[in-house]
């Protein structure tokens, strides 16, 4: 074995995992050195000095978090790539402001592997003169405030979140995305895991006042600044102290107040209405919008500088059409807010309704699916939630575009996906229009009643709940 090699510490109490990852390491010509928990792994990095790390969350005597934080104490610049069998927000955007270089999620992909390691093998090799110090951040999320979701792309924003956080305030982020995606979210928990979260978080949509009164409401104003100006007041910027100013569709915003914006953007300091006196800014500037921005720039209808001031770090927030797989997470974390608002006791949803609410494109995203399973769970009055409840919101919805969620780089994979999705979908559809009589049902989809049965089967499909 050469001595240039790299070597590269695996820490996984799994033994399966740990052959996986010594498999491909070897093909790729590095080292291996494996550890069954946090505590090892620290003996091993301090006398074998490995170039990576890959560390599980969920491990006996010391977890992964706890471990990574004690090798970041010891040597700062290895890196450190976590991974999960159950990503979640919290333990995403922890991983981030604890040093870690990536969050990776269980099945694990061999090529994403490759490609990883080769980053941080990258990584090591840059210039490491200086060492930033990582404050300790508030971990704790809001609950009515959590973002939900263990999809591929929602594990990006959390991870990006987690990087954000640990940023001096004048870094500002733009945050793009759909109509009812979780934009505000977003902007809460880049809020909620920094250094300033026991500062005022402040919103202000910039489409809901007139000019002069969101001028006003951004800036404050004198007494007597204008016509009912009888008080002195505070605008968001002033009441914002430290903490993070939230501007909702900021496209919308006048040529004059991009302007003032822009200017606040770069001095970090404005005067209220009528005022003389400079104030400085000290809080995060967090824009959104369902726009797209750049073509709006290119139109002249945004400002291109502020664009840039804006756009330091941009976070796109999909559609829930293109993270389908988030879908029965979020529709069981709807029904337990509601179960709790509402005095329910919903259990869950059956086979035949949660069919529909996959098979959905969800023009108003993830708000319109909160609204769906609030009414759901309003209209229930048995344990379990029957398509009925969305039938006639959601179940004759011909006319809204059709959705094909891509799961996987793999053509195979991602068709299977969608094909199941729509053979569960087409028998809903006929069960539901014809009550759950097989035989009607099968024979209009001009099929033997035995092979319709059969895909019942296949997906698990009762006629019963479609009766009556």
């Amino acid at each position: 074995m050469k001595s240039d090699v790299a070597k590269i510490l695996i820490v996984d109490d799994d033994d399966k995992i740990v052959f996986a990852f010594r498999e491909v390491f070897k093909k790729e010509g590095y080292k291996s050195i494996v550890a069954k928990n946090g505590e090892e792994a620290l003996g091993k990095v301090s006398v074998m000095l490995p170039a990576v790390v890959f560390m599980d969350i969920t491990m006996p005597k010391l977890d992964g978090l706890d471990a990574l934080r004690k090798i970041k104490e010891q040597n700062p610049f290895i890196p450190v790539i976590i991974i999960t069998g159950f990503g979640t927000m919290q333990t995403a955007i922890k991983a981030m402001q604890l040093g870690a270089f990536e969050y990776l999620t269980k099945p694990l992909d061999v090529d994403k592997i490759r490609e990883v390691t080769r980053r941080a093998l990258a990584s090591t090799q840059s210039s490491m003169a200086t060492v930033e110090q990582r404050a300790s951040f508030k971990a704790d999320i809001v609950h009515r405030y959590e973002l939900v979701g263990n999809s591929g792309a929602m594990q990006e924003i959390y991870k990006l979140i987690g990087s954000i956080s640990t940023t001096p305030n004048h870094t500002s982020v733009l945050i793009i995305g759909e109509s009812g995606t979780g934009k505000e979210l977003v902007a809460r928990a880049i809020h909620s895991n920094s250094a300033s979260a026991s500062e005022p978080f402040v919103g202000i949509n910039c489409t809901v006042l007139p000019e002069t009164l969101l001028e006003s409401e951004l800036f404050g104003h004198e007494k007597g600044a204008f016509t009912g100006a009888g008080d002195r007041k505070l605008g968001k910027f002033e009441i914002a102290r430290g903490g993070t100013i939230f501007l909702d569709e900021i496209g919308n915003l006048s040529p004059n107040l991009q302007q003032k914006l822009l200017r606040v953007l770069q001095e970090r300091e404005f005067e209220r209405v009528g005022g003389n006196e400079p104030i400085h800014v000290e809080g995060r500037f967090i824009a959104a919008t369902n726009q797209d921005i750049e073509r709006e720039v290119k139109k002249g209808n945004f400002r291109e500088d502020l664009f840039y001031r804006l756009n330091v770090v941009a976070i796109h927030v999909p559609p829930l059409r293109e993270r389908k797989e988030d879908l029965p997470l979020l529709a069981n974390y709807f029904l337990s807010r509601y179960n709790d608002q509402l005095k329910k006791s919903v259990k869950g949803f059956s086979d035949e309704a949660m069919a529909l609410l996959q098979a959905y494109a969800y023009p108003g995203n993830v708000r319109e699916l909160e609204n769906l399973i609030e009414r759901a769970v309003m209209l229930t009055r048995g344990e379990v939630i029957l398509p009925d409840a969305f039938s006639e919101m959601i179940a004759s919805d011909s006319d809204k575009a059709v959705s094909l969620p891509i799961i996987s780089p793999a053509f195979s994979k991602s068709r299977d996906h969608v094909i199941n999705m729509f053979e569960k979908q087409f028998l809903v559809e006929r069960l539901r229009r014809y009550h759950g009589n097989v035989t009607a049902a099968a024979k209009v989809s001009k099929m033997t009643r035995q092979n319709f049965q059969r895909l019942m089967n296949k997906h698990k499909l009762r006629a019963g709940p479609f009766r009556g």
